[in-house]
């Protein structure tokens, strides 16, 4: 996605939060960046483009009650990584409930860095 089309500032976080396919278990990949409308993984295989996938995000221990967030998101593209042996896959979740929204901002306001 051009930078055109993004609204919102891509966020990094200190960590890189594991998602996996809440229906499989399998690990899609690590949290690169994210923010209310969408996120980008990087994975050690490709992820398949056009596929919406109910995602399952372990948390960083001590920030908030609940340990994981759950949320749809819809890759878009799957690409290599600057890395060779990975890939970076870009997802939009444009239906998050406020409550998801809610913790995601609090994340980024909690582990983000201050760019």
């Amino acid at each position: 996605m051009s930078q055109e089309l993004r609204s919102l500032k891509r966020r990094h976080l200190i960590y890189y939060l594991e998602v996996y396919d809440d229906d499989t278990g399998e690990l899609l990949g690590n949290l690169v960046d994210i923010t209310t409308e969408g996120l980008k993984l990087v994975s050690k295989k490709p992820l398949e483009a056009k596929k919406v996938f109910n995602m399952r995000m372990h948390l960083p221990e001590g920030y908030f009650a609940e340990n994981v967030l759950l949320f749809q998101g819809k890759s878009l593209w799957s690409s290599n990584d600057v890395n060779p042996d990975f890939y970076d896959t870009g997802f939009n979740a444009p239906d998050l409930d406020s409550k998801v929204k809610n913790m995601i901002m609090t994340l980024i306001a909690l582990i983000g860095f201050n760019d």
